[in-house]
């Protein structure tokens, strides 16, 4: 954990914004979630930033400076995740989801956050997805990133089980046992150099910040702790990385008051059609789908520029929704006022 929070320093270190970093301990279970908010003071409706699987705050790097000009924007660990506390989680997809849910819920009182722009990226976007079912009062726009756990599960030999290669099917059958991390952890002080050997492309990702291995140590030690979010997903997994309960199943139950923005890389390996289809499923609500040339599954830090302007792009215009409303809001208290005037005008005495 020490070697953690020294990489995490160096890399918070490259953002130019006002950051505050703390632990937040959740009432109910006392577990902690580490926060970081950057232009915290700033007016307009926060941005909260929810990391997927195996990731952690640092990984935002690229992104905050540049979210954060006119607004407070959040990130944290997610429970098992970076520094955050390690609980042991649920052996049920429905109670691990449940208790994501409520620690996300927990933080953000605790923050005393009222309204948020909610973006989650991969299981993040999932995760998002599940606050979203159960508190949409306390979202503006939820922003989907590249999201896990949407498409169900292939049945017999369709065209998406077809495109998954039979090497990576047996592999996954062998690993199915195992937390996605656990090699990286049994390699002991060679995990290090597997993420270097096997993920070079992450480090790629971030160049222009580090010209060493940073990032890729950053995520190392992420991951090298106890693996209690891993397990987490494993538990909200099927083989070859499918949800056990698909989000496309019960994303038209979100209120359909809600906005909803899908991004994806156009490389990217997850699944672009279930946002088209979430569009369908939700004709009578807003739902935009982006998709940004050139990047992959970390669209966030492969076409940073672009996924910013984007994201930027919709944080305006809800702002411009935002303050409508409260004009109408504001009149309309107005108009009733004075409805209670006529009807019940003081009089002299």
């Amino acid at each position: 954990m020490a070697h953690l929070v020294q990489i995490e320093s160096r890399i918070l270190s490259r953002l130019k914004s006002t950051v505050e970093k703390c632990f937040i301990t959740l009432p109910q279970s006392q577990h902690r979630i580490w926060t970081i908010v950057a232009n915290k003071d700033k007016p307009n409706t926060p941005l909260v930033m929810v990391h997927g699987m195996g990731g952690g705050v640092g990984l935002w790097v690229q992104s905050i400076d540049d979210l954060a000009v006119k607004r407070p924007v959040y990130a944290f660990d997610l429970l098992g995740f970076g520094r955050s506390s390690r609980p042991k989680f649920s052996s049920s997809a429905k109670l691990v989801e449940m208790e994501f849910v409520e620690s996300i819920e927990e933080w953000r009182q605790e923050m005393k956050i009222e309204k948020m722009a909610l973006l989650g990226h991969s299981l993040g976007a999932y995760l998002a997805s599940a606050y979203a079912l159960k508190y949409p009062e306390n979202i503006e726009h939820l922003f989907l990133v590249d999201p896990w756990g949407f498409p169900e599960r292939p049945t017999g030999e369709s065209d998406r089980s077809r495109r998954i290669p039979t090497w990576v099917r047996a592999i996954a059958k062998v690993l199915s046992p195992f937390n996605p991390l656990a090699v990286v952890r049994v390699a002991g002080p060679l995990g290090p150099g597997l993420i270097r050997r096997f993920r070079p492309d992450l480090q790629a990702k971030f160049a222009h910040l580090f010209d060493d291995h940073t990032i890729l140590d950053y995520i190392y030690h992420c991951n090298a702790q106890t693996p209690s979010g891993e397990s987490a997903f494993r538990t909200l997994s099927l083989l070859l990385g499918f949800a056990k309960r698909p989000m496309i199943e019960r994303i038209s139950e979100v209120d359909k008051d809600l906005p909803i923005t899908f991004i994806y890389g156009s490389k990217t390996w997850m699944d672009k059609e279930c946002g088209y289809q979430t569009k369908f499923l939700r004709a009578d609500s807003h739902v935009d789908v982006e998709i940004i040339p050139g990047a992959g599954h970390h669209v966030y830090a492969d076409k940073a520029d672009n996924f910013n302007r984007i994201m930027n792009s919709y944080l305006e215009k809800m702002d411009l929704h935002a303050d409508n409303e409260r004009m109408k809001n504001m009149e309309m208290k107005h108009a009733e006022t004075e409805i209670d005037a006529e009807q019940y005008p003081i009089t002299e005495v």
